[in-house]
């Protein structure tokens, strides 16, 4: 039999049987699946779709934030010989209604009535849909029409085991490595999403070359919170099936603190802006802290960067540095440790870059950060930094069996067997980035040093280039700025402009602190942000990482807003990334204020 992603479950629920598959919480309490039960429940989910009608080759559409379910419905759609699409949880009715259109869904399955609602308030625009599967929360009226509840699918899939138990088997078994697998649509900085189509071979190479990158033990746990209809949490869950791993589901984003603690993983991934908080949270309580404690944090930190600078060279730590190490972490990292739940050998950074000073924080407080590098394009892993070998502020060396080469633009191409096929219907979108040789076109501009690290160094479309002709790479300058953990977030603007500026957000903590301190009475935030004493502190930020960049790229006037950019706000794609498009509309007046 092909090896395809339906197989690869199977084989893993026969291998691993009765081990631990899956831990939710629910009621308070976490529960634990075996592979064994997850098996049981995807076979009457695929059994459910088969008799209500879906054929090889449909669409099934996937509306959730990331639970269990959305993992168990994922491999059922694989096993029943269809095609999951995503569908991220935050978008509004009428982009559902374009994904569900384009990719021609004919069943969407939906977490709970309010995702439900959303489906139902564009009902008249999408005539191919013939039934709606709610995964928890409501209560279907009998008889069933069109809206079904997961356990009703389950019972229908158990209510005719007998009859399609032969069909789900041959469609498994009739599913070959180039068959699609998913459609993934881009969330996108700008314009419609493109659906990406993904094979079952291009997910099965992305777990095969990552295998030797990342090593992890069967029944090790990690903790999922990123959103599923993103390539990078789905290569998370695949990673959980291809290696036996046990996936421990989050709350949701703002639990994850209780979750770490509460689940202990073995290891997380995630996106910068996770770690940016946290980096930002333990040098408040610093700055909060006694001179004495402050003093010992200090040292605890030149330690552990030396420790860290040793590790980055390969070098035995001599003896004294290793007793200075065992006391450090007694005093200041083994705080930072039980809260991250004590049992974290390293974690995984992707979908943006991570500035290199967190990375260097964190290895030297004893947690390795990996970066990689991908896109949904590569399903979507390209390059990666391996525990045993890693650059900081670099994304890593290719992964097993993934070519990388530089163009003469500086575009990175990649080329491997985990390369998407193209775009859904936009064969001129296809042609413009898939090369017929193999290689696509990331739209990331970077360079390979001496031992074949990538370093990015921007987006090929995010380059500024002033109306002097230069060019600068705002996320650099952004990534430098966010160093400062007053700052949330920032938007540097300057293209065909005589110089760059910024558009800088605070972090609502830290500005309510520092408010109580200097003895600013108001609480509105609109204020607050535009007083001397907060301008000032942050003008002291821009004027120190200035003195870091050439004379071109300066940031030379800036403004604060008074909220912070968020996914409602929709200033932020799912992956916590900024539009910049949209933010540059939103506060045009605001920018050409900047340049008056």
């Amino acid at each position: 039999m092909s090896e395809t992603l339906g197989t690869m479950f199977w084989d893993r629920v026969e291998k691993s049987g009765g081990g631990p598959a899956q831990m939710f919480k629910r009621h308070s309490a976490w529960t634990t699946l075996t592979w064994r039960e997850v098996g049981e429940i995807v076979r009457e989910v695929a059994l459910g779709l088969i008799a209500l009608g879906r054929q090889p080759g449909d669409a099934v559409a996937l509306l959730s934030t990331s639970r269990a379910e959305w993992v168990q419905a994922d491999f059922a759609i694989f096993s029943a010989g269809c095609i999951t699409v995503p569908v991220y949880p935050t978008y509004p009715p009428d982009l559902i209604a374009y994904v569900v259109n384009d990719s021609g869904a004919r069943t969407i399955i939906v977490e709970d009535p309010g995702q439900l609602a959303k489906v139902l308030e564009v009902r008249d625009k999408t005539p191919g849909l013939e039934h709606i599967i709610v995964m928890t929360g409501y209560e279907a009226t009998q008889p069933p029409k069109m809206v079904l509840t997961w356990e009703m699918l389950r019972r229908v899939g158990r209510d005719n085991a007998a009859r399609h138990a032969g069909t789900l088997a041959a469609r498994l078994a009739g599913t070959k490595p180039d068959d699609l697998a998913s459609i993934v649509y881009t969330s996108g900085t700008t314009g419609p999403p493109k659906g990406v189509m993904q094979t079952h071979g291009n997910h099965i190479a992305a777990q095969k070359n990552s295998e030797s990158a990342a090593p992890c033990e069967e029944g090790w746990v990690h903790l999922l919170f990123l959103p599923l209809a993103h390539s990078f949490a789905r290569l998370e869950s695949f990673l959980g099936v291809y290696r036996g791993l046990c996936t421990a589901f989050a709350e949701n984003l703002d639990k994850v603190g209780d979750n770490l603690k509460e689940v202990r993983p073995h290891f997380i991934c995630s996106v910068p802006r996770v770690f940016e908080k946290v980096y930002a949270k333990i040098l408040a309580g610093v700055e909060a802290g006694s001179p004495t404690k402050k003093k010992i944090f200090n040292w605890a930190i030149g330690v552990g960067r030396e420790v860290s600078r040793h590790q980055q060279r390969g070098q035995p730590l001599p003896a004294a540095l290793r007793l200075k190490r065992a006391i450090a972490h007694k005093l200041v990292f083994s705080k930072l440790h039980a809260a991250l739940g004590g049992r974290l050998q390293w974690a995984i950074s992707g979908g943006a870059p991570l500035s290199r000073d967190i990375a260097e924080f964190f290895h030297a407080a004893g947690i390795l950060i990996l970066e990689g590098y991908g896109l949904t394009e590569t399903c979507p892993a390209g390059t990666f930094n391996r525990p045993t070998r890693f650059k900081f502020g670099s994304v890593g060396q290719p992964l097993d069996n993934v070519e990388i080469k530089i163009a003469a633009d500086g575009e990175i191409l990649i080329r491997g067997a985990n390369v998407a096929k193209g775009y859904l219907k936009q064969p001129e979108a296809t042609a413009e980035v898939f090369e017929p040789s193999g290689w696509f076109h990331s739209g990331d501009i970077g360079r390979l040093d001496e031992d074949g690290f990538l370093f990015i160094t921007d987006r090929k479309k995010d380059l500024i280039v002033t109306a002097g002709g230069m060019n600068i790479a705002p996320q650099n300058i952004e990534n430098l700025l966010k160093a400062d953990p007053f700052i949330s977030q920032v938007m540097v603007y300057g293209d065909r402009k005589p110089y760059p500026v910024a558009l800088i957000t605070v972090n609502p903590d830290e500005l309510s602190k520092f408010a109580r301190d200097h003895g600013i009475l108001t609480t509105d935030p609109a204020v607050v942000v535009k007083h001397p004493k907060v301008v000032e502190r942050i003008g002291r930020t821009v004027e120190e990482k200035n003195s870091q960049l050439q004379s071109y790229a300066k940031i030379k006037k800036f403004t604060v807003l008074p909220v912070d950019f968020s996914q409602e706000g929709g200033e932020l794609t799912p992956t916590l990334k900024v539009k910049r498009k949209i933010v540059s509309n939103k506060y045009m007046s605001t920018i050409e204020e900047l340049y008056r």
